[in-house]
């Protein structure tokens, strides 16, 4: 494209970008023939580059490069035989006695050899790309996977921004995880128009998945000759020293941006995204990293790629199920009309949209966005006379339906299900028009320095443009969107036309379901009745006063009701949870302290009953003699599951009166004691250490179900967890220091940090950097590494107790000598956890 032509949206995508004749100028490039032989072209730089005095057009690889460098290359060559996959050679000893990286590959009949300085870098880059695998395998979501590619990507490579940028279905571009210098302006949730990434460079994105740019001023490298003996320019597509278009260059420098890079993003074949850097100065990224960086991002793509699938199968699986509880409710609805329109919420929340609407039997009935009333007659009637009784979309409403007088302000989307086979009724779902939902970051006013290639470069420019172009239109209705709304229609359909006859069987089987809920009923009247009539008939011990038996006597029997109450509700049982918060409740004013503490149990109907007598007995005595009874007494219930799937019970007193066996055995004592053995084959033991009433109680498995998800729940006052130490809301307000010099480390560390709420943190990976972001700043607390590579962070130290800034030391090592005693502060042991790193951090401010 000559220079002289105006850049529009369209001309861009007429850029040869794949043949530009250029290289950027931090490597060199060579051409040979297809064997590796005779050299054909070359970079204009290759003899600086490669120190080379004397032409090598015509020259065999071996007299130019030398005899044992050409013997490898070739031999690498023969394992390549993908051009996306270069073969690499590192610091390979040239016979001008330089050492170079260098990549190969063969394009067509060519071989390309590209050549960079050998890279000093002492980590590996296979190593390195395992680390960063190994922390994002186990990520089950989709928005944690890529916030944590932003956060290692950008511990890794030191750019200055790092985002995830995922392509719309119109070409646009979308900003969904970023990590950036904190002085930077945000880009997280803007979009940028299609025409940005131009169609032939998202086609070079899919061949050569890893693009550079080491300057956005750099000056071009020209390819020498720059046609071959076919008068063909070199197709550099698969070349990583491939010159960039200079229409993207000045972008680039418009937005203040010096350096780049970006890795694909390819699902099934197509691009789904980039996962994009920024630096605001110059950076060269060597082989070794960039080896790394293309190899996270290959297995970003694959790993994306199956939380995508597993997200669809889980959001159709979510719509499956709403439709199954949806015909489960419908059965037992005699008014069909009134249950749709009652439904509209449901039926919204299986499908992304902006509204929802009913037409049905000529009235209409809508939630969130949606047409005026009076159009939706002519909107049905439209849809009607084009598809019949099928499913019907467009995300473009004024083109597909030109006679609609709906407005583009009101919807642009319209997805219509069928309610029947007569193209009457039907459900609707709507969505607003694009650009009235976008989030547009920064200043849309800010003003950009443009350059030669015209005002279409600046970013601010290229978003107005886009919003003309995207007029009237919605987000388009995916495939997965389309399948949902089958299924709504074939459940519809079939409630519409079968209603009747479901009514009439389901009424039946409620027949039959009355009667035996009504024997069950009875059968359970009769077992209540029977245990009131044993706990009333027990003749009363010797010296207690009617009151006092009175009063236990109404405690057992509340006890009951509510085990008889909760196992109506719950259908067969209820939750030990439950049960026990239910009976300690009332003891938690003042200081006494009750933890629980177990996973979820599901009592049956039985040992619900049992259980509420012997934990009533329990808490009663515990609250007349035990540990509930005075200011400070503590109680701790425990429960577990054993191997044999029984339920471990334990019931531990402490700070209360001083404890004794009793003289004899009451009826409290009795039920303690015999009513899990008796009545549920289980365990029962009470023991009176001084300390305060310990019991242990087995409930057998054949009576219990439930899982292994632990539930804590502290009553009355008790010190604060570590898990709410955490959460504290302070700390979430703090400006952090980390100095940390390994990366990935630190990274972890940031993590750590910001799942607890704590998002205001510099990193720092040295002293020299650390006292250079203190000039401008003075953090609330401090997280420093003792050891720091070449020296130590001490001088930090100081500086942060000159400022009477707290910190933290974190080290490795035990011997605690290296810290002098002007410095002292709390060490927290290495690797880091996150609990004590917390709690460290807030004991060292509550002495503050």
């Amino acid at each position: 494209m000559r220079q002289t032509e105006a850049v529009n949206l369209t001309n861009c995508d007429r850029e040869p970008i794949h043949i530009p004749g250029f290289i950027q100028p931090h490597g060199c490039l060579m051409v040979c023939d297809s064997v590796g032989s005779v050299i054909l072209q070359h970079s204009a730089n290759l003899g600086e580059m490669l120190g080379l005095k004397s032409p090598v057009i015509g020259e065999r690889m071996e007299a130019v490069l030398g005899g044992d460098v050409a013997h490898t290359l070739r031999n690498a060559l023969a394992t390549s035989d993908d051009p996306a996959r270069p073969a690499l050679r590192h610091a390979l000893r040239l016979a001008s006695g330089r050492g170079m990286d260098i990549a190969l590959h063969r394009n067509g009949d060519k071989v390309i050899l590209e050549f960079e300085p050998a890279s000093t870098d002492t980590d590996q880059p296979l190593e390195v790309a395992r680390m960063l695998i190994s922390r994002i395998r186990n990520v089950s979501s989709l928005d944690r996977l890529v916030q944590s590619a932003t956060r290692l990507m950008y511990a890794m490579l030191g750019y200055d921004r790092v985002m995830v940028y995922r392509f719309e279905q119109d070409g646009s571009g979308k900003v969904i995880s970023e990590y950036k210098r904190r002085d930077l302006e945000s880009f997280r949730g803007q979009y940028f128009p299609a025409g940005d990434i131009p169609v032939q460079a998202r086609a070079l994105y899919i061949k050569n998945t890893i693009r550079v740019i080491c300057d956005a001023d750099y000056q071009r490298v020209p390819i020498v000759p720059e046609l071959d003996e076919n008068d063909q320019p070199l197709d550099l597509s698969f070349a990583h020293l491939r010159s960039v278009s200079p229409i993207h260059c000045e972008y680039l420098s418009n937005m203040g941006v010096g350096a780049s890079m970006s890795i694909s993003i390819v699902v099934d074949g197509e691009l789904w995204g980039l996962i994009a850097c920024h630096h605001y100065s110059p950076k060269i990224l060597s082989m070794p990293q960039r080896v790394a960086a293309e190899t996270f991002g290959e297995f970003f793509s694959l790993h994306l790629s199956a939380l995508r699938q597993k997200e669809l199968h889980e959001t159709a699986g979510q719509a499956r199920r709403s439709l199954d509880r949806f015909l489960q409710e419908a059965s037992h609805h005699r008014d069909i009309s009134v249950l749709l329109r009652n439904s509209l919420e449901v039926f919204s929340a299986m499908m992304p949209c902006d509204g929802v609407g009913l037409w049905l039997d000529g009235v209409w009935s809508s939630q969130g966005t949606a047409p005026p009333s009076e159009m939706i007659g002519e909107l049905a009637n439209g849809i009607g006379g084009m598809t019949g009784s099928k499913v019907w979309s467009t995300f473009q409403l004024s083109q597909s339906l030109p006679q609609s007088e709906i407005s583009p302000d009101d919807v642009c989307g319209v997805l219509a299900i069928p309610l029947s086979q007569r193209p009457r009724d039907y459900l609707f779902f709507f969505r607003k028009e694009v650009v009235q939902t976008l989030d547009w970051a920064g200043n849309p006013d800010k003003s950009y320095t443009t350059g030669p290639m015209g005002d279409r470069l600046t970013p601010r420019k290229s978003f107005a443009i886009w919003k003309e172009t995207v007029r009237l239109q919605a987000q388009p209705w995916t495939d997965a969107d389309r399948e949902i709304a089958e299924a709504i229609r074939a459940v519809l359909v079939e409630i519409v036309l079968h209603h009747n006859e479901i009514l009439a069987d389901e009424r039946g089987k409620a027949d039959v379901r009355q009667r035996m809920l009504n024997e069950e009923l009875n059968h359970r009247v009769k077992n209540i009745l029977s245990i009131i009539k044993a706990l009333v008939g027990h003749p009363v011990e010797g010296g207690r006063s009617l009151p006092d038996y009175v009063d236990s006597l109404k405690g057992r029997i509340q006890a009951l009701a509510f085990a008889h109450d909760q196992v109506v509700r719950g259908g067969d049982g209820g939750s030990l949870v439950d049960l026990l918060d239910a009976e300690l409740r009332p003891y938690m004013e003042g200081t006494r302290s009750v933890v629980l503490e177990g996973p979820r149990i599901w009592l049956d109907s039985r040992a619900f009953s049992v259980m509420a007598l012997v934990l009533h007995e329990m808490s009663t005595n515990a609250a007349k003699y035990g540990s509930l009874s005075v200011p400070g007494g503590r109680l701790d219930v425990r429960w577990t599951k054993l191997e044999s799937g029984a339920c471990e019970l334990r019931w531990i007193e402490s700070g209360g009166p001083k404890v004794t066996p009793p003289s004899r055995s009451g009826f409290g004592s009795v039920l303690i004691g015999r009513s899990i053995p008796y009545e549920l084959d289980g365990e029962a033991e009470v023991n009176y250490p001084e300390s305060g009433v310990e019991a242990r109680f087995l409930v057998p498995s054949k009576n219990l179900h439930g899982d292994d998800d632990v539930t804590t729940i502290v009553i009355g006052d008790v010190e604060a967890t570590g898990a709410e130490r955490l959460a504290a809301p302070q700390l979430s307000e703090m400006e952090f220091l980390l100095v940390e010099d390994q990366m990935l480390i630190a990274a972890d560390v940031e993590v750590m940090l910001a799942e607890h709420g704590i998002d205001k943190v510099t990193t720092a990976p040295s002293v020299s950097e650390a006292l250079r972001r203190l000039k401008g700043f003075t953090p609330d607390v401090a997280i420093l590494d003792v050891n720091l590579g070449s020296g130590t962070s001490l001088p930090i130290a100081e500086e942060l107790v000159r400022r009477g800034v707290p910190f933290v030391f974190a080290t490795g090592y035990s011997d605690r000598s290296i810290i002098p005693v002007n410095l002292a502060a709390p060490i927290v042991r290495k690797p880091y956890e996150a609990e004590a790193l917390i709690s460290a951090i807030t004991k060292l401010l509550e002495t503050r």
